[in-house]
This record gives C-alpha cells, structure tokens and sequence, in this order.
C-alpha cells in the first residue's frame, strides 16, 4: 500500500498531511503545555509572518538558546515556511563561545530562554536586531508567543526543493572553531522515513524525547511527529527518576536515550519496579554503552532495545542494531554498532592511504546515504574535506572521523581517530579498553585516555568512577584488566574521580580529561 508520506518534499508537508486527516490530533506536550496537529499550524503561521515582518527570508538564519522542544519546533517550522534556517545554540556555551555561531550564521532573530539571557548578555551580538525570551515577558524582552500574537494566522509557505537547507546545528568545535553543518529537507525526511520504518512508529504511539534540541537526535525525534503523526513527550530538564516515572504517566511507546541517561536510570532505587506498561522499544545512541549497563537495561525494562550510530552530518542515523540483533544474545555482536539503513553505504579506509582496508582491519568510516550534509556553513574547505571523492547522486561518501571496521556486513566502532592511542607503535582503541573496564564489579562508570609516556610516547590511563559503597585501588583494576586483555592495552595507572566530564549530550569529554596530564607537552593527542 502506498504511504502517503513518502511524497512529503519538505518538512512541511508532512504538517499539511496530518492537518488533512488528523487537525485535532495530540501532536506535542511538555509539562501541561499541549499543542494539535491545528495548534502547531496556526502559532508557525503567525510566527512566519512575524519573522518576514522583521524581514526574515529565503536563505536567513534565525537562532534559538532554549531547552524548550516546543518553542523550537514551532520556530523552525515557521522558518522552514518562509525558507529560512532554524540554528539551535547550545545553552552550555560561554557567552564568547554563544557570539561565534550566531554571528557566523548572520541570524538577525534570537529566541533565549529567561535562564539564558545573562549569556546572551555577555556575548558580542551586533548582527541580533530582534531578541524574545521563550516562555514570557523578563528582563524587558517579549515573551514569544506574545511577540507574534497579533500576527495573521494564515500564511503560505514559500516553494522549496527537498535540497533547500531545513536545519542548521554546530559541531561541537573539539579540534577548533564549531562549524555550522546544513542539513537538507531531503535528509531530514529520509531520517523520518527510516525511523519510522524500523522502529514500528506510527500515529498510534508516543515517543519520549529528553534529548536537547542543539543536538541532532533531539530535533529529529521532534520531526518525526510530523512525519508519522505520532505524539512527541518532551522532556527539557532530563531527571532520571522523573522520567522513569512518565513511561507510565505519559504512555511513553518509544524513546531515544544516551547511554548516561540509562546508566542514571539504573541507578535509580526501584527503576526495576516502576511501571513501564507501554513501552516497546529503547533506542540508544551517541556515545559508547557499556555490555554491563546494556545487560542490565534488558533485565529493569523488558523491551526492544535498538542502537544507532551516526553524526550530526548524516541527519541523525548511518546504522541501527535491531533488535532482532539483541535478542540474539550474542556478545560479539552486541558490541557492533549494526548495519547500514536506509539505503546508506559503509566502507572503512585508510585514513592516510585513503585506500579501502581488507575486511576486519581497522579505518575510518566512510559513509555514503541520502541524509549526508549539504555542506558546512561558508566552509568550503571543510566541506571538500569531508568528502575527497566529491559528491555524487546518492549523496557522496563523507569522511566520518570514526575509526572502525566491517565483519559480516556490522560496522563495529572503536573510537574516534583523534582519540585513538598509539603506544610503542601499537594502536589503541579506548572503547575496547573501556569494554573490559566496566565489567570490574566496582566500577560504575569510566573512560580511557592516553597519557604522555617517556618510553612509549603514550600510556594508557583509566579514569573510574566507583560504585557507592565500593572500593577498588588502582592495583586491583589493572590486575583485573590483564586477565582480559593483552597487557599493552591494560592500564598502566588508575585516578579514581568523583565524575566524568560529559556534554549535555551524555559524550565523556576526552579533551576535558586529557588536558591536565598534556599541559605543557610539545605535543598533545587529538
């Protein structure tokens, strides 16, 4: 049978095809706050014409520095209406570090929440003619919804091809100045379109979402109400006992969790025993998951669990592990990040050679799909970087940064190449080390790193977090590591720590736990 949805071009197409059928619908909550599929079209219609009035058009960016899902969404879409660039901002930014990105996207239009507004008042922001605050009146500003209130509520989108840019989001900067990627109404449908197929989502479910909308899986999973017609639960201040809590409350079908987020779900006291009574399926993704926490996600929540792995620059998703793959039970294959989907090719290749690798050796993955970025923002340098064979008609092969390999047609990540420790001449990869790490029974949590080293160049440190009520010593865990793993991988020191520096997206920050032991090196790794 045909799905209707497959002749969606843009993002707002798939608004006009559930007004057709569904305009009363659920479409969005958040707290008390619910918006219909009829709500959603006529706040984005006032808020298109407000836009235009502040002369907002084909090709503009309009920036936002909230956490509030709603209010995002409805400002993208009304961008997407007049042919214009929504940029989330990530809130956990300095001022400085705020000014760059909306500066190098040029946007006129700034939406902060009230919380935010001191960084927005430290940063340079000559290029902002118009600033609101998300959720009312403070410190002077219009609240948005009162900004855009008199405003006519009806509006006719622009004409926009499924190439035109949709969304604008930043890398996270680890190796230098973020780069604004720009992701296509194409790409961001065909995310929809494969998500919606493999994980069973329709209008008959509800999707929990507590991921940040600067981060490419929050707002994709946003996307996806307007796709399926399917209702979105958001949730913008993740707090694992209170999640917990709105599987039953809110019907919670699906959700897409970082691997932090399980791990602080677990650790929650009775998680095992809160009702989850609608709850299919556990997408997982965005940074490394530990087989402990995986083994002891399938025994608190009794569901699917699916992996995804991809980056901000190939719209969310290259491949998923389905759940088929984790009801296997198979350990080899529950540390793979799973096969391409959605049309979407892999090859691993030599990162310096730039020739492809035997199956089973370790590259750089390069990935070629429909959902790749149409180009980093006014960075065409970095664009023809990112993918030197040019482009082609299935979207061109992109380098991804990540090292991994292919055995039997699953892609199994070990890290990024910048994170990768070369030690005696011998390449590391953490996430294996890490593996092995969190299966010490005392360890709740931990990353590996690579440290200067006299002998070897570099040495292999582990940074652990224990358990409440438990202790390990450094001797203890290295003994256990070299039972399990060859000793030039193992440890050769321990630091014990309170917590691992994350970003708000739930990734360690290596950079952050490499610094100290590099400060004052001539060279210092990734």
């Amino acid at each position: 049978m045909h799905d209707p949805a497959t002749n969606d071009r843009t993002l707002v197409d798939g608004l006009a095809r559930q007004l057709a059928t569904r305009p009363q619908a659920l479409a969005y909550r958040c707290g008390e706050r619910r918006l219909t599929f009829a709500d959603v079209e006529r706040e984005t219609n006032r808020l298109a014409n407000a836009l235009a009035a502040t002369g907002v058009g084909r090709g503009s960016r309009v920036a936002v520095l909230t956490k509030q899902h709603i209010e995002c969404l409805l400002v993208t879409l009304a961008a997407c209406k007049l042919g214009a660039v929504c940029m989330p901002v990530n809130w956990r930014l300095t001022g400085a570090e705020v000014a760059y990105i909306v500066n190098n996207g040029e946007a006129s239009f700034l939406m902060a929440d009230a919380e935010f507004l001191p960084t927005v008042q430290a940063a340079d922001l000559p290029r902002v003619t118009t600033l609101v605050c998300t959720q009312g009146a403070s410190a002077g500003l219009p609240g948005l919804a009162d900004w855009y209130a008199g405003f006519d509520a009806q509006c006719t989108p622009v004409a926009l091809t499924p190439q035109d840019a949709a969304l604008q989001l930043y890398s996270s900067g680890t190796t230098g100045l973020p780069k604004g990627v720009v992701l296509s109404h194409a790409g961001l449908l065909s995310t929809s379109r494969v998500v919606a197929r493999e994980w069973k989502f329709d209008e008959r479910h509800v999707l929990g979402n507590p991921l940040p909308v600067f981060h490419v899986a929050g707002m994709t999973m946003l996307l996806l109400t307007l796709y399926t017609g399917g209702q979105t639960a958001a949730y913008p201040d993740f707090d694992p006992k209170a999640y917990l809590a709105a599987f039953a409350a809110h019907g919670i079908t699906h959700t897409f969790v970082v691997p932090a987020m399980l791990l602080f779900m677990l650790q929650v006291p009775g998680a095992k025993e809160m009702p989850k009574p609608a709850l299919q399926l556990i997408a997982y993704g965005g940074s490394p998951i530990s087989e402990t926490v995986l083994q002891q996600a399938f025994g608190v929540f009794a569901c699917d669990f699916l992996q995804v792995y991809g980056l901000t620059e190939v719209s969310g998703p290259a491949t998923f592990l389905r759940p088929a793959d984790h009801r296997a039970g198979d350990a080899e294959l529950l540390r793979s990040a799973g096969q391409p989907i959605g049309g979407a090719r892999l090859r691993i290749v030599d990162p310096i050679t730039q020739q492809d690798v035997a199956e089973g050796e370790v590259g750089e993955v390069w990935i070629e799909s429909d959902r790749n970025l149409l180009e980093y923002w006014r960075n065409p340098e970095a664009t023809a970087a990112a993918y030197p064979e040019g482009r082609n008609a299935n979207g061109g092969w992109f380098r991804s940064g990540d090292g991994g390999y292919l055995k039997q047609g699953y892609l199994y990540i070990h890290d990024r190449i910048k994170d990768m420790i070369v030690s005696g001449g011998e390449n590391i990869y953490p996430a294996e080390v890490e593996n092995v790490l969190m299966r010490h029974p005392a360890v709740a949590d931990g990353a590996v790193i690579g440290v200067p080293d006299a002998t070897w160049g570099e040495a292999v440190k582990a940074c652990v977090v224990l358990r409440p009520g438990m202790s390990a010593d450094a001797a203890a865990i290295i003994g256990f590591m070299r039972e399990h793993l060859a000793h030039y991988k193992c440890p050769k020191s321990v630091d014990i720590v309170d917590a691992l520096p994350r970003n708000p997206s739930g990734k360690i920050l290596k950079r952050v736990l490499r610094e100290p032991y590099w400060k004052g090196q001539r060279r210092a790794v990734g």
